[in-house]
């Protein structure tokens, strides 16, 4: 691994970006790296925009990740995948959930624009319909963003072992919800882009 390890997490609020951010933080320290997190938060109580950064490495100053410096950008949300263009290089890798949350008055910007915009700064793009899949196989599409945190561990687009991942779910998730994360976990481990 390079000197450090950037991640933004977008999404809207209720999907569970500080949830995943305390997920990757517990499994990155435990892997002996250091570990930096910050969080932008909106009006997430009413489905505004979260962000949340995380940062890991042997040496980091700064909690934020620089203009161009993400690796990874996790959308749990297409449109919001737009607003993390900021932290794009042509490295940076992009995990996107395939799913729209409605924006009251406004018009939904289409797939096809959005993905246009992207490939500007980055070609690496993976689309998954995360939602649908928890869904159909869980029941459960709150699981969205534990299946793509494991899913991009797994696809070695994040620097962690699954293993430190499932560790810090289990440590994190509160012991009613546990188990149907552990599924979320499983199902990514068989999952294909």
């Amino acid at each position: 691994m390079k000197k450090d390890f950037n991640i933004i997490i977008l999404g809207t609020g209720g999907q569970g970006q500080i949830t995943l951010l305390q997920i990757l933080a517990e499994a990155a320290f435990n892997e002996g790296y250091e570990v930096k997190t910050a969080e932008l938060h909106g009006l997430s109580q009413r489905g505004g925009a979260v962000e949340a950064q995380i940062r890991f490495g042997k040496e980091l100053f700064s909690s934020l990740v620089f203009q161009g410096g993400a690796d990874l950008i996790l959308a749990l949300e297409m449109h919001e995948a737009l607003k993390a263009l900021y932290y794009v290089s042509e490295k940076t890798q992009f995990l996107i959930n395939k799913f729209f949350l409605p924006i009251p008055g406004q018009s939904q910007i289409p797939e096809k624009e959005i993905l246009t915009e992207i490939k500007k700064f980055t070609k690496k793009i993976e689309l998954v319909s995360a939602n649908e899949i928890c869904k159909r196989e869980i029941g459960k599409e709150i699981l969205a963003g534990i299946y793509l945190i494991s899913l991009a561990t797994f696809k070695k687009l994040i620097p962690l072992k699954p293993n430190s991942i499932l560790r810090a779910i289990k440590k994190i998730i509160p012991e009613k919800y546990r188990e149907l994360n552990i599924k979320a976990f499983e199902l990514a481990k068989f999952s294909q882009f």
